[in-house]
Order: structure tokens, then C-alpha cells, then sequence
């Protein structure tokens, strides 16, 4: 059976971080690949713009382009309506039941997981890798939180021995909306490309 991360997210742009936690992944855990799938609609974000789905996957496609083992995929991208992970993750399973998938997540999400909808399906549905910095906002550890969803849920929890890179895709929409360079936080392809096309040249509200 083939082991395969996946990397989602709205990726409004895809940055450094999300490749140096796919990287580690790919490296610690001896996956076969990683899948980065951006988002179609995804539904904690109704309320703010989110860049449209061709320009995000084409930044995606850039950015993976170079990377051993890392695959763009469209598959959360061709769904419509809403897109929850656990629903994802569910199609995952019965489209390729020869994979092991790796869900990987940042240190927010562990402690934000019970808030998702049907949050024991994405639990019990995948390996969860999780980067490995304590979330400022906690009131328990990492460790003590993994063992409160693994008291609660069927999971398997596991570290990812990297940190994430202090920087978010809204900080970055913003520098480049204010003028600034953002070129050491994201691919250099990926860069020219919301140079090129003029991106987030608007402030957000």
C-alpha cells in the first residue's frame, strides 16, 4: 500500500511553510507522495473572499512543479458545494483503497479539530501529522491534547519534528497589497506569477 500525505487548504497563495511541512512529512515518514489539494468552497471562509480556484491551483502547480515526490491534485477542487474534510477524506478512501492517507496539519488545527465538522470521521479516517510547536492560544500542551482526542476518538496521532514557518497566506495577501516583497516566503515561480497577474493588490477589509 502506498503511503500518501495530504496537504490541503485554500493555498490564497501557497507559501514556503506548506511545502517545508509537506517536505518533512515526505522525509520523516517515508511517504510515497504528497498530495497538495487546494480547496474548492471551503465553508469556514463563506464570509471572506477567497482568490478563484483556477488562479490558486495554478500557483499550487507552480510551486510543487520541482519538489520529489509533491502532486498537485484537483480532487477536493472538482467537488461542488462546500468541501469538508471529512467528506474528503471519505471520497479519498473509496476512490484509492490501495492508499494510507496522512492528513497534515499545523499546530492550530490540532486544538481547532473537535470544531470541524464530524471531526471523529476526519480523525478516524487518516494518520494525523501534526508540526510539532506548542499553539500559543492553548491551554494544554501538544501532548496533552493529543492524548484528549486519542482518549475520545479512534486516531493516530503523530509529531511532525519541524516548525511551522511563522508567516500566514493573509499576512502575505497583505504585504503585497501594502507593496512589499514577499519573495523570501514563497516560491520564486509562485511570486512572478501574483506579479504577473497583478493579485492582492487590494486591502483587505
Amino acid at each position: 500500500m502506498s503511503k500518501i500525505g495530504i496537504m490541503g487548504g485554500t493555498f490564497d497563495p501557497i507559501h514556503n511553510g506548506h511545502l517545508m511541512l509537506g517536505d518533512q512529512a515526505y522525509r520523516e515518514y517515508g511517504l510515497d507522495q504528497v498530495w497538495y489539494m487546494p480547496s474548492g468552497t471551503p465553508p469556514h471562509k463563506r464570509n471572506h473572499y477567497v482568490t478563484e480556484s483556477a488562479i490558486r491551483l495554478a500557483m499550487t502547480k507552480l510551486a510543487v512543479k520541482d519538489h520529489k515526490g509533491f502532486i498537485c491534485s484537483e480532487f477536493e477542487m472538482s467537488r461542488n458545494g462546500n468541501t469538508y474534510t471529512a467528506q474528503t477524506l471519505g471520497l479519498l478512501k473509496e476512490e484509492y483503497p490501495e492508499h494510507v492517507f496522512y492528513f497534515i496539519i499545523g499546530a492550530d488545527s490540532l486544538y481547532e479539530i473537535e470544531g470541524w465538522y464530524e471531526p471523529s470521521r476526519v480523525l478516524a479516517q487518516a494518520v494525523i501529522l501534526v508540526a510539532g510547536r506548542e499553539y500559543e492560544n492553548a491551554d494544554r500542551s501538544m501532548d496533552s491534547q493529543i492524548a484528549h482526542l486519542s482518549s475520545l476518538y479512534v486516531s493516530d496521532i503523530r509529531i511532525l519534528h519541524c516548525k511551522e514557518m511563522d508567516i500566514s497566506s493573509a499576512q502575505l495577501r497583505q504585504m503585497v497589497a501594502r507593496g512589499q516583497s514577499i519573495e523570501e516566503f514563497v516560491p520564486q515561480k509562485v511570486a512572478a506569477y501574483i506579479q504577473a497577474h497583478g493579485l492582492y493588490q487590494e486591502t483587505e477589509a
